[in-house]
Order: C-alpha cells, then structure tokens, then sequence
C-alpha cells in the first residue's frame, strides 16, 4: 500500500491514508512528504476522495464506508498503474520481493531506469516504488488472494508454488489453476525455474533457469549464469536462485547478461528479508526476516548457519491463524533446525482469533519441542515475556533471528536500541 501511495503522488495525486499503527513504512511515508493518520476513523476521508484498500481492511471499515463507493482494491490501483509500462511481474510463494528486488536493482544498473512497485524496502533505493524514466515497471503478483489475475504483464517470473493461503485456496491444485492463467498472460515471455511441476505451469516457450550449485560462504555465494560467475553478498541457497531467476528475466527484458551478472555483486538486499538490525549491548547479532511458511524459515535458519553463529536462537511471530492451523507441523520442524526457539501468539492480520478455536502459536512451540531432540522451545506469547527470556539468555556470539510476517520487526529492534 505505501507503494502505491508513493507511485500516485509522483504521478500528481493529492495522497493521504490511515494505518492501524506506527511502523517504518509510515515513517517512509512522511519522509516523502504523505501524512498518513493513525486509526481507522471516517473523518480521515476528504470529500470526494477515491479510498483504496487492501484485503486486510473488511467492508464495514470506517473509512471504506465514507468512501461512498468510491474505492479500489489495491490491486485494481497496481493494475492501472502497471498498464501505463511495460510490465515485468514477479510471482510465487517465495521469494517474490527479493527476485522483484534484484530485477530492480539489475536493471538500473544497466541503465533502463525501471519503474517499480515490490514489497519490501529496497535498501539501495530507500523505498519501496519509484517512478524510473524507462519502459519497464517491475511489481510482485499478489498470489494470495488471487488479485494477481488483474495484471497483464509482458514478461511474467514464477519463482515457485506451495500452498500458503488456506483461506483462499482449497487445495494445491486451485492455487496451481491460478497461477497457469496467470502465467499464461505473458505476452513476451514467461521465466520459470526449471523444475517440471513448475514449468507445468508455464506455456511450452516459457524460459527456464536452473537453481545454481553456489560456493557458499560466511561473505555470500557465487556461482556460475551462463557462463558468467555471479557474487552475491546476500546469503543462503535460496538467493542464489532468487539471483538466477532475476537475472534471467532482466536479460530478457533487455538488460545487457555481463553487465547484469556484475551488478548483482553489490545487491544489499530488500528490507526485513535477512536484514541485521544491529548487535545488543554484549554483542548479538539480530536479524529480521518477513519468512512465514515452513519453507521460508528453513531456508532462513540454513542462510543464517553460513555465518557461523555459536549459537543461532530463532524467535518466530506466527502469521494468521489459518496458516498456522494448517501448517504448525512444518513449523515446528523448521524451527527445530536452531539451537534455541522462541514462538509468539499469532499475528492475526485480517482474522479473529474467535474464528479459530484453539489455534495460536503454541501449536507451532509443542511441534517444535517434539522435533527439537530436546533442545530449549519457549512459548511466550508477549514481546515482554520474549524480550526479558532474550536479554536473559542470550550471549556473545549468538545470532538471533526474528522471523514472521507480522510486527515482530518491533522485538528484534528492541533488542538493538
């Protein structure tokens, strides 16, 4: 959303907005000169404004109700906005922000001035969208409540496919329907890593990249793009392959392969994906990373091993309680690859805890203690039970990794102030 704010006032919109609370997008917001409003309250709306809103704001919304029907979803705003370029858009259960990231970044540094919508912080450019002078817009493609169907790119990336959205999908193969449409809308070309339930997805001219078989180690990865050997400063397997895809894509999109592979040596990465907030008082590395699927915090824990920590202790803020219903199992046993674990009450986002009769976060802690052989599992369900367990038992050399979706950035910078 604060994306799309940013894109309508450099277009010439007139752009206010309202959010629940503080956080760093509302501090971007007022560094770029929008004022959003704290609380969801009708007055918020001038006369005659268009509301846009995001699926995690319900109909009766004070603000929404004002609007008079005069509103948009966001992705109805993003698809208007992506119509005035040409569209490179990124989709999958994973790694949407960081390839959409890296395509950003590459084509830039080629010289093609993207514009850009992804959603997360690009660390490089300080925000989150910007309008470059050049042909491309690049945007993630929302999967999640099917809103990607509203964007007709030219070039069309799909970085993976995992059932996340229980609410949405009844199955895997509903989501996998969704996003062959999707895929198949790609009047230039389709990128797609080279894995045959993917490229099932994908028309037969789709264009494929292989997950590359990095050198790993404490300052990154390398590895080898069509004969090129490509550094990455961000860690873990998983980059590795978010780079292949984006390189992939961005040559397709025109950007020069030699000049694409050497810019990604200095890609720092998006905001909350395995970012360090800073160190503790005795010396404690913290990271924060926006994993919230199974997949996503293994793959998190194993880039954060190849920095060597003595001890790795994982903090994780469960994100919806249909996903944590229908995946605290994997959770747990994602989780159970740190050597201490601390599980928060879930983030609800859109749902009421009333909604789902006993499911919160100690599902995820009791599956990790059963698959952690013995190894410390806390649920703490406050940030003040966490923080005061962290400060107690954390010790030099230790890294702690903050991981979920939700709000639990705010823990990990507590740690560091």
């Amino acid at each position: 959303m604060s994306g799309l704010a940013l894109i309508a006032r450099e277009l010439g919109a007139t752009v206010t907005g309202s959010d629940r609370s503080e956080s760093s997008y509302t501090a971007l917001l007022r560094e770029r000169g929008i004022e959003p409003a704290l609380g969801h309250r009708a007055e918020h709306v001038p006369d005659g404004a268009e509301v846009v809103y995001s699926t995690a704001v319900p109909p009766d919304n004070p603000e929404r109700q004002a609007a008079g029907g005069r509103e948009l979803h966001r992705s109805e705003l993003l698809a208007q906005i992506a119509a005035l370029r040409r569209c490179l858009a990124v989709t999958g259960t994973h790694g949407k922000t960081t390839t959409a990231a890296m395509i950003v970044h590459v084509l830039r540094a080629c010289d093609l001035d993207p514009a850009y919508v992804v959603g997360g912080e690009l660390r490089d450019a300080g925000a989150n969208a910007g309008w470059g002078a050049g042909e491309w817009i690049v945007v993630e493609a929302d999967e999640s409540d099917r809103s990607l169907l509203r964007l007709d790119p030219e070039i069309a990336v799909l970085t993976n496919a995992e059932l996340d959205h229980h609410a949405t999908y009844g199955s895997r193969l509903d989501l996998e329907d969704t996003l062959r449409e999707f895929m198949s809308r790609a009047a230039q070309g389709s990128v797609v890593w080279d894995r045959p339930e993917l490229r099932a997805l994908c028309p037969p001219n789709a264009v494929v990249y292989d997950a590359p078989d990095p050198l790993i180690s404490v300052h990154g990865s390398r590895f080898d793009w069509r004969g090129l050997e490509v550094s990455l400063s961000v860690p873990g397997r998983h980059n590795a392959v978010n780079a292949a895809g984006a390189l992939t894509a961005s040559a397709l999109a025109g950007a020069d392969p030699r000049r694409a592979a050497v810019a990604l040596s200095d890609f720092r990465g998006a905001r909350r994906r395995f970012e360090l907030l800073g160190r503790t008082e005795t010396g404690v590395a913290v990271y924060d990373d926006y994993a919230h699927h199974p997949t996503e915090v293994s793959a998190t824990i194993a880039a954060a091993r190849t920095l060597a920590p003595a001890r790795l202790v994982a903090v994780f803020q469960p994100h919806l309680y249909s996903r944590t219903r229908a995946l605290a199992g994997g959770f747990g046993r994602a989780l159970a690859g740190a050597d201490i674990v601390v599980v928060l009450a879930v983030y609800p986002a859109r749902e009421r805890a009333e909604d789902f009769p006993g499911v919160d976060g100690h599902l995820v802690a009791a599956a990790a203690a059963d698959a952690a052989g013995g190894r410390t599992v806390a649920w703490l369900p406050s940030f003040e039970d966490a923080r005061a367990f962290l400060d107690a038992t954390l010790r030099q050399d230790d890294l702690c990794l903050v991981m979920g979706a939700g709000d639990v950035d705010r823990l990990g910078r507590a740690l560091v102030s």
